[in-house]
């Protein structure tokens, strides 16, 4: 007997343009290094990606940062929690090497994360 087997496998596409964020307002300038996916200042982005890198959600609607959590692997840093505004979604990420440390550490605090 012969199974076929589909695995479905993820695909980072980068798309590191720069953005104006749609919650502080402030002017993101593309990463370089990667692609960017959120303000670097508030932390908030878009539902924007199925793959990541994509840009083809329909959803759109706003990702707000609710927790970061440190990783063990210290190249990557902090992975940022977030959950959509619009359809309730949760998605997670690596953080930028220019995000805001104080808002990244805050959230660590399961008390004092962003409603």
């Amino acid at each position: 007997m012969v199974y076929n087997v589909v695995m479905e496998t993820k695909k980072f596409i980068k798309n590191d343009a720069g953005f104006t964020c749609l919650n502080c307002g402030f002017e993101v300038a593309p990463l370089l290094y990667t692609s960017r996916d959120h303000c670097p200042k508030c932390l908030f982005s878009v539902h924007a990606d199925i793959t990541p890198g994509d840009r083809q959600n329909p959803c759109g609607g706003l990702l707000l940062p609710v927790a970061s959590i440190p990783s063990a692997d210290l190249k990557v840093g902090y992975v940022i929690s977030f959950l959509c505004r619009k359809c309730g979604a949760k998605v997670r990420n690596r953080a930028a090497n220019d995000d805001n440390k104080d808002l990244l550490i805050k959230l660590t605090n399961p008390e004092a994360r962003l409603k």
